[in-house]
């Protein structure tokens, strides 16, 4: 029988900050956890849609004209080519759902950049 996998714990084992880890995927998409706080800055994915889950604290998605607030187990999908910032003012724990074309930081290169293999190191 396959190994099941938690996201939670996964993600709260994590030390580095905004540096997703795939956890699993699924058909073309990466599952993909991190630990975040702070800002990550402005950024967008021109052809793919970006899902964020939050498994635990408090998400901040600015977008050009919303802003939206997730709370532990809710989500959000920002639609591809939508400009957005994702922030939190504590420690937060995300899974994301991404194709496994979309770069990290879309359309932006900084600091917080992180490939496609730093993202696939095992956890």
């Amino acid at each position: 029988m396959p190994d099941s996998v938690s996201p939670l714990t996964i993600a709260a084992s994590l030390t580095e900050l905004w540096s997703p880890r795939v956890v699993a995927d699924v058909d073309d998409n990466y599952v993909k956890v991190a630990k975040v706080h702070g800002t990550f800055g402005w950024h967008r994915h021109e052809h793919e849609d970006e899902l964020f889950l939050v498994l635990r604290g408090c998400l901040r998605i600015e977008m050009e004209v919303d802003t939206v607030l997730l709370q532990e187990g809710e989500l959000f999908v920002v639609p591809k080519g939508v400009r957005h910032n994702p922030s939190a003012q504590q420690e937060c724990l995300v899974m994301l759902i991404e194709r496994k074309s979309t770069l990290h930081s879309g359309d932006v290169v900084n600091e917080r950049t992180r490939s496609r293999a730093e993202q696939l190191r095992p956890v």
